[in-house]
């Protein structure tokens, strides 16, 4: 499993469901508080480029994760509702769909000495 693929999924996972929130306290400042629209005009454009981003991602790291193609979907359709991105994220990592390399970063003695490539 590619650790890198897992980091870049995660960072972008995240990203989008940050821009998912700043988006949704725009929105509630233009239609329910107040009427501005700077934070949708903000956050509008920066969560649908991290949007495209997000599924991008996942057509690019499912080959290194090995993921199957209903994972895929999955991953996929947790891009629509707001902060499912974070939510798959948590889930793939705790069922070991992702690694992001939490373990040290000291190889232990087996792997310092190997001479397997």
């Amino acid at each position: 499993m590619s650790t890198k693929h897992a980091v870049w999924f995660r960072w972008v996972a995240i990203a989008e469901a940050v821009s998912w929130t700043g988006l949704l306290i725009g929105m509630l400042f233009k239609y329910v508080l107040s009427d501005n629209e700077l934070g949708v005009k903000i956050f509008g454009p920066i969560h649908g480029g991290l949007f495209i981003a997000y599924v991008i991602t996942v057509l690019v790291v499912r080959g290194p994760l090995r993921w199957s193609w209903p994972l895929t979907l999955v991953a996929l359709a947790a891009s629509i509702p707001p902060l499912f991105t974070w939510l798959f994220e948590i889930c793939a990592e705790r069922t070991g769909r992702i690694d992001v390399g939490r373990s040290a970063a000291v190889p232990s003695r087996a792997e310092a000495n190997s001479t397997a490539a």
